[in-house]
């Protein structure tokens, strides 16, 4: 028989975390603070506890997927946590994240943390995934449970690394699809449509990723993990100068300016403090010494 495995939290990403539970053979018992939520899931099969701490005692592996941290110390206050293993995926800084497995450990469970890098109805497709640390001896008895939500990537044993690598996920995520925005935008105004300037970015994408001679993003981590920067052939200040001609599109275009200007702000950051004759990569030091 699978593991048992109790969720609290039943917004959609929590509610869908049950349901491919209990779509894959675990016996799954739910709470959540407004319980009428947990009403489809209990027609699907799943056990709906009468409170938090029923809900704990249910199982050792306990699933946390709420608003942020603040809503598992609403939930838990009071609850003995003694052997359960708390699994929470909520958002939260990664200090955030560190200062409630104190205290989880404080109410006699272990924390782990995690983020988990698909959208609810992605959870427990292919290609889905999650980060996890903490304390690898208590993931390891559920990761065929935690399994069925995505892959299981372990990235350490600080409570805070999870964290860090889903937020670095995410403003990647974000500011890549905030710049087509952009794009899109810029040349809107010229009346060029959307999905004719699509194929262009999508190929810039591909470039950016591929391991080919324009695999740029091979190249960047190269240059940082090496701490060199050559910018013999194309150099920070002429980065920054065509920074300033996006800067002046845009407005001329009449559509926002901020993303742009605070890309072009920080590359003549960079080449004010030396780095106008090496390369791109050398804004890396600009974004680690901030002003």
């Amino acid at each position: 028989m699978n593991s048992s495995v109790t969720v609290i939290g039943l917004g959609p990403m929590g509610a869908t975390m049950a349901k491919t539970f209990l779509k894959n053979g675990h016996p799954t018992t739910v709470w959540n603070r407004t319980a009428s939520k947990a009403a489809p899931l209990v027609d699907d099969g799943a056990t709906l506890a009468a409170t938090a701490a029923d809900a704990v005692a249910a199982s050792e592996l306990v699933v946390v997927s709420q608003i942020d941290y603040q809503a598992m110390y609403d939930s838990l206050k009071g609850v003995g946590l003694e052997g359960r293993v708390v699994v929470n995926l909520s958002s939260g800084s990664p200090d955030e994240l560190r200062r409630a497995g104190e205290w989880v450990s404080g109410n006699g469970g272990v924390l782990v943390t995690g983020g988990i890098m698909v959208p609810p109805p992605g959870i427990g497709q292919p290609g889905s995934y999650v980060f996890y640390s903490g304390p690898e001896e208590a993931l390891d008895p559920h990761k065929e449970a935690l399994a069925e939500l995505g892959d299981v990537t372990f990235v350490g044993t600080d409570l805070g690394l999870s964290s860090l690598y889903y937020q670095s996920q995410l403003y990647l995520f974000w500011s890549t699809l905030t710049a087509y925005m952009h794009g899109v935008a810029l040349l809107g105004a010229a009346g060029v449509p959307a999905q004719r300037f699509r194929p262009f970015a999508a190929t810039t994408l591909s470039e950016l990723t591929g391991d080919g001679p324009m695999g740029f993003l091979k190249h960047l981590t190269e240059e940082i993990e090496a701490d060199i920067s050559p910018g013999d052939e194309n150099s920070l200040r002429m980065q920054a100068v065509g920074a300033d001609h996006v800067v002046e599109a845009a407005r001329e275009a009449g559509i926002d300016v901020a993303g742009p200007t605070a890309l072009r702000d920080l590359f003549w950051r960079g080449v004010d403090a030396g780095d106008g004759a090496n390369s791109l990569s050398s804004v890396i030091n600009v974004i680690r010494r901030p002003a």
